[in-house]
């Protein structure tokens, strides 16, 4: 069972590697050099000179790579736990010919991992300056809990989407504790692994151009965790101006309760696995900047409270003022019913089964699922991420619209009604709040879509037959980027895969291009596609799979129940 996990982060060695830094100061960066692929494309820009490496897509075409190149100081030392220090120039050609490191996190032995990670990666068909036409550059926020995978190329390959006139950007940005440490007073206000995303997304605007990448049409697009940082890029202050359509995939901010102004309790939890002070935020912030960062990302383990839950744990916090630049000032749906965002056009998605998965690890496990029977109102508001002091009637009210009155067993109908919960608590709800709110108050279009495909590949397979049982989360990014850390590579022969890449890219293509997905004449692949918006009296949808079929009220009859628990005006 661990080994299908989409977080399967909980169940890996934890890494200890020492590397080397090589710290840039006062906005200017010492880059890495290397005698390695001098026969490599370069790229000048306002920055400084890249030299990159070469790359194929699956259909055989070339493109330019550019990776691991550094767009903040490493935040190491006394910048730890500080906002990122976006570089301004390259003292030196900066070689971007090989992969970068993931951030801080638990990762397999021997995987690269370095808390000197605040990488960009740039994937462009070329051209550069000396192009007529500039392209539409889609940058990518990589899932994983906010404490978990990265934006390399083995979790977030190129490879399908340059095939289309695209230039991609992917980033790696600060995770767990390094990234998100909220203790509510002036050394640690939060947010600082959002703030490294506008960061990324502020060097996009100053050399994006150099590689053939148009700053004015620049695509914001996330699974998850990076869903939920799309969104709020999209009401943040400092993220204002640097995007101009948005994607996101399954994860969403607008949950059950509001944002909180700090995450003191995930701090205490950090300090007492790390064996730091825990009754004094000063002395508890000093220790922890002493620890190594493999201590720090090695602990992730001892945050989960019943099994692996909560499965979510970081997430944005309203800064209080301490004359810092706030990323959050404000609730996420009070500034969407407010109109205090930066409205785009917006496509927002889920898949069918989410996090169904996550019913196999209680009913397989007879201590779990006892400990869920028994003691329903302790172990409900973790795992399914709900106030900690959640009222009984509340608990009872959802436990029974699931399960009516009956017990949870270890049977195929608890473990539907299960499934079901765990998705629905921890992504198909919130996304079902968000589109309802953007619909309402965004002045662009927004185009509502459930992936609904099952292919020869998923994120969860069947212990027993090792196939697909059905689109779990993250199993769209399957059709969009090649995930060479787990699956093969899509070819191109006439498979329902192969069509399916094709479609996937071909929406994304044309979103990024013109703010609608419906299809031009240069993706045939689209020609039977005709997506409408969705508006709050004509709440429409597409369903993926392998055709396209527009349907009415995404899942609404079985949301009711959460939308009369924790009502919200829309």
């Amino acid at each position: 069972m661990c080994s299908r996990t989409l977080l399967c982060v909980v169940c890996v060695c934890l890494i200890v590697v020492v590397c080397v830094v090589d710290a840039g100061n006062n906005g200017t960066a010492a880059a890495n050099t290397s005698s390695s692929n001098k026969d490599g494309p370069i790229t000048h820009s306002v920055s400084g000179t890249f030299r990159g490496a070469w790359m194929e897509t699956r259909r055989g075409r070339r493109f330019q790579a550019y990776r691991g190149i550094r767009y903040a100081d490493p935040p190491v030392g006394a910048l730890r736990f500080q906002p990122p220090h976006l570089i301004l120039h390259y003292d030196r050609v900066v070689d971007a010919s090989e992969e970068g490191p993931s951030c801080p996190r638990p990762a397999s032995p021997g995987y690269f991992v370095d808390e000197d990670c605040l990488t960009i990666n740039v994937y462009t068909p070329g051209g550069g300056r000396n192009s007529t036409k500039s392209l539409p550059v889609i940058f990518f926020i990589h899932p994983g809990g906010f404490y978990s995978m990265s934006g390399r190329s083995d979790l977030a390959g190129p490879h399908y989407l340059l095939d289309r006139d695209v230039v991609l950007v992917t980033i790696n940005y600060r995770l767990g504790s390094l990234g998100f440490l909220a203790l509510g007073n002036q050394l640690a206000p939060g947010n600082n692994g959002f703030k490294d995303q506008v960061a990324a997304l502020r060097w996009v605007q100053r050399n994006i151009a150099a590689f053939g990448g148009d700053p004015d049409l620049v695509t914001i697009s996330g699974c998850s965790a990076g869903a939920v940082s799309v969104m709020v890029h999209m009401i943040s202050p400092m993220s204002k101006g640097l995007f101009h359509r948005a994607i996101a995939l399954s994860g969403s901010p607008t949950s059950k309760v509001a944002s909180p102004p700090d995450r003191v309790d995930l701090a205490i939890k950090q300090a007492t696995v790390s064996k730091c002070p825990a009754n004094n935020l000063t002395a508890l912030y000093e220790c922890l900047k002493t620890k190594p960062w493999q201590e720090i990302a090695g602990s992730v383990l001892g945050f989960f409270e019943f099994g692996y839950d909560p499965l979510s744990l970081w997430r944005p916090v309203v800064e209080p003022d301490f004359g810092q630049e706030r990323f959050l000032t404000e609730d996420p749906m009070l500034s969407i019913r407010e109109g205090r965002m930066h409205s785009v056009p917006f496509i927002v998605s889920q898949t069918t089964g989410e996090f169904f998965w996550k019913a196999f690890t209680v009913l397989n496990n007879q201590t779990l699922l006892d400990t869920m029977n028994s003691e329903w109102d302790r172990i409900a508001p973790i795992s399914f991420i709900l106030p900690r002091n959640e009222t009984s009637g509340r608990l009872a009210a959802l436990r029974k619209a699931y399960f009516g009155d009956q017990p949870l067993g270890n049977d195929t109908a608890t473990a539907d009604a299960l499934g079901k919960l765990y998705g629905d608590a921890i992504t198909a709800f919130p996304v079902h709040r968000m589109a309802n709110l953007m619909c309402r108050h965004s002045s662009h279009p927004v185009y509502y879509t459930e992936f609904a495909y099952v292919g020869n590949r998923s994120h969860y397979e069947d212990p027993v037959t090792k196939k697909p049982v059905r689109a779990a989360h993250h199993d769209d990014l399957i059709y969009l980027f090649t995930l060479s850390y787990r699956f093969p590579t899509i070819d191109v022969a006439d498979t329902e895969d192969s069509k399916m890449v094709d479609k996937m890219t071909a929406i994304w293509y044309n979103f990024a291009r013109y703010g609608d997905p419906n299809p031009r004449e240069d993706t045939g692949e689209l020609a039977s596609l005709s997506w409408p918006a969705m508006t709050p009296d004509n709440r429409t949808y597409l369903r993926v799979t392998g055709d396209f079929t527009v349907k009415q009220n995404l899942y609404e009859e079985r949301f009711h129940v959460w939308d009369q628990l924790y009502h919200i005006q829309y």
